[in-house]
């Protein structure tokens, strides 16, 4: 990877929208969607299940199933060119090599009629013309680098002889082995128990730390962006609702919303005399709303405890409330 300034953005996405074609009409999964990702900084993207998360992560792999689903507008910029319109072998080229991805569930994502060295050799021999020792010696070196033991054996095995923890290793090795400028990373703890989490997380810190790189990392856990992220971008019903360094975003949240999430993480409280004691956790009533059947003005209105008429008559866009932070609401929440 070429030496720059850590502040360099490596990936713009600019009013990203992607939709998918259903019965009932077309669903706008991710609607005018807009972020930067900069060298050695990760940015958490949070929200709840069926926000646009991963539809958002899959639309910059351009991994979207067409049909139905398909990128209806906007711009991915890297490297100074638009990839939504380069050519589907210049895309094959560019991801896995300079854009790679850890997807949710690797029990899904791993052949499982293949040896996890078969799968991640194929990687680099595509990518970076290596013979098939070579490819598998670096291979070797990549398991050893995620902390697999005796990757020399390992490498051979297939992925059901191996734990949920070690899959998701492998899942990474595949990921890093040609040294990518930007990682994706799709709930890449999901599956696995507290102790494994932790061990997942500190070796993508170390690895960034090692290797430069710039991720995007998609979560629904604040407790993992709060430890992990540098920026973070709150979505909700396919739009980012509030975005902002993660230090403003936590001390002053000022969206609704993003209120709600952080109200019911749990957290340790204390009565006068120091003594823990048990605080209820809140949560944020009702559901998402339906995408074919969005209400007029702001998406968030019907679980909102600030919403007032002006709330219903347009949707809100974007506006800074300080320096590089951002919130969609007409409310002044501090």
């Amino acid at each position: 990877m070429k030496e720059s300034n850590q502040q360099e953005v490596v990936l713009d996405v600019q009013g990203l929208k992607t939709s998918f074609a259903t019965e009932g009409g077309e669903v706008r999964a991710v609607d005018d969607v807009s972020f930067q990702v900069r060298k050695g900084r990760t940015l958490g993207i949070v929200g709840e299940s069926g926000c646009g998360k991963s539809v958002t992560s899959l639309s910059i792999m351009r991994l979207i199933p067409t049909p139905p689903g398909r990128i209806a507008g906007g711009r991915i910029v890297y490297g100074g060119r638009d990839i939504l319109s380069i050519s589907n072998e210049e895309m094959r080229r560019l991801r896995g090599d300079e854009i790679s991805m850890i997807f949710q569930e690797p029990m899904t994502s791993l052949n499982p009629v293949f040896t996890i060295g078969n799968q991640i050799c194929e990687a680099i021999e595509l990518h970076q013309g290596l013979s098939a020792s070579q490819a598998r010696a670096k291979a070797i070196e990549m398991l050893k680098l995620v902390g697999i033991p005796a990757a020399e054996e390992r490498i051979d095995e297939y992925p059901h002889q191996l734990s949920g923890g070690m899959r998701q290793r492998v899942m990474i090795a595949m990921a890093l082995s040609c040294t990518p400028n930007v990682l994706i990373a799709d709930e890449p703890t999901t599956a696995l128990d507290v102790t494994i989490q932790a061990q997942i997380l500190d070796l993508l810190r170390e690895l960034q730390k090692k290797l430069g790189m710039a991720i995007i990392l998609i979560t629904h856990d604040l407790g993992v962006v709060a430890e992990m992220a540098d920026e973070v971008a709150v979505m909700y019903a396919g739009r980012i609702v509030e975005q902002g360094a993660v230090r403003d975003i936590f001390k002053n949240p000022r969206h609704p919303y993003t209120r709600g999430l952080l109200n019911s993480i749990p957290t340790l409280a204390h009565d006068p005399t120091g003594k823990p004691r048990k605080k209820r956790l809140e949560t944020i009533p009702g559901i998402v709303p339906n995408l074919l059947e969005l209400p007029q003005g702001c998406r968030f209105q019907a679980r909102c405890t600030w919403v007032g008429e002006d709330c219903r008559k347009a949707e809100p866009e974007l506006r800074p409330v300080s320096s590089g932070h951002q919130v969609r609401c007409i409310r002044e929440l501090s």
